[in-house]
């Protein structure tokens, strides 16, 4: 596997070009998925090239390497890229998030204006993804407990002083509350208009300084906004002084991590199994506190990765 990410996008937008003579038939020429689920002994597993999907894309390579697979990773910079060579076969494996792939797969069937198939029912959501992702010749594997999802943070202070641990807290105390946020949250139904309508939240206005970015964090750390859009697994949190408030009504889609395989290379009990082991101790806080090891400790992903599974027991010692 070698203890890198081999950063190619070049090599991938040559692939993306071939790719159309090399894949096969298109797909509004093949219909539903007949071919049985292979079993390539040479896989490759994608990564997003940020530090979440890198460790993912870590776990998964390790895991299958125990496996019996020879496995090899592969950084690239965006869904835009990474699908369609998923799709013909050049990845075989990448770490996804149900309700934004099933959303993002629901658009570029149905177009931009689709009506979402993304929400926070996580049952739903995959029903829907795996309907979408069939005919494209991928499968979903399950989702374990893991989520990385949008979530909302003000100060350990602001929220001890107001008694705060929900979202609903917030909007039962009546607290005039300004965002630090993208701008787009004026409306998204997840941010503003969701905050107002599901939790009755006085949103007083948006402060446009990003999502989870520093300079947003900053301005809740030092009063200017009341409550910072950042997302479950941010590792930094703490650093700010700042806490989540609990999304006890689920506003927010069941962004749940899930693989998701060519099915003609990689879709067979043997991958589901060794990916699958991941579902029963991966956390959300387990990222988060991954995620920090690279991010603020500058660890390496793989290291980080592969001492995570061998603390779990999922990995053996040199594995």
């Amino acid at each position: 596997m070698g203890g890198f990410l081999r950063r190619v996008a070049l090599l991938l937008g040559f692939v993306l070009l071939v790719g159309g003579c090399a894949s096969g038939p298109s797909l509004e020429d093949r219909g539903e998925v007949t071919a049985p689920p292979g079993d390539s002994k040479h896989l490759v597993i994608g990564s997003a090239g940020f530090t979440e999907s890198d460790l993912l894309a870590n776990m998964y390579a390790l895991l299958l390497k125990q496996a019996g697979y020879d496995t090899e990773l592969l950084s690239v910079g965006n869904r835009e890229l990474y699908e369609p060579a998923l799709e013909s076969g050049q990845i075989d494996v990448v770490p996804e998030y149900a309700a934004t792939f099933a959303d993002w797969l629901n658009a570029k069937a149905h177009g931009a204006d689709a009506k979402p198939v993304g929400s926070p029912d996580l049952d739903a959501t995959m029903k829907s993804l795996r309907a979408l992702a069939a005919p494209r010749g991928l499968d979903v594997l399950d989702a374990g407990k893991a989520v990385d999802q949008n979530a909302f943070a003000v100060t350990e202070a602001y929220a001890k002083k107001h008694e705060l641990k929900t979202l609903s807290d917030l909007g039962a105390s009546g607290l005039k509350v300004r965002i630090a946020a993208g701008d787009e949250c004026v409306q998204r139904p997840y941010c503003q208009p969701g905050l107002e309508k599901v939790y009755g939240i006085d949103v007083t206005g948006i402060d446009p300084k990003g999502v989870g970015t520093t300079q947003a964090k900053n301005a809740v750390q030092n009063g200017q906004d009341q409550m910072v859009l950042t997302t479950t697994t941010d590792a930094t949190l703490g650093d700010f002084g700042l806490v989540l408030l609990d999304d006890d009504k689920k506003l927010q889609n069941a962004d749940y991590l899930v693989p998701v395989v060519n099915r003609s290379r990689a879709g067979n009990e043997k991958v589901a199994k060794a990916l699958g082991a991941l579902n029963s101790v991966l956390t959300t806080d387990d990222l988060a506190s991954m995620n920090q090891q690279v991010d603020s400790w500058r660890r390496l992903p793989e290291d980080v990765a592969r001492t995570y599974l061998e603390d779990k027991g999922l990995l053996r010692q040199g594995g």
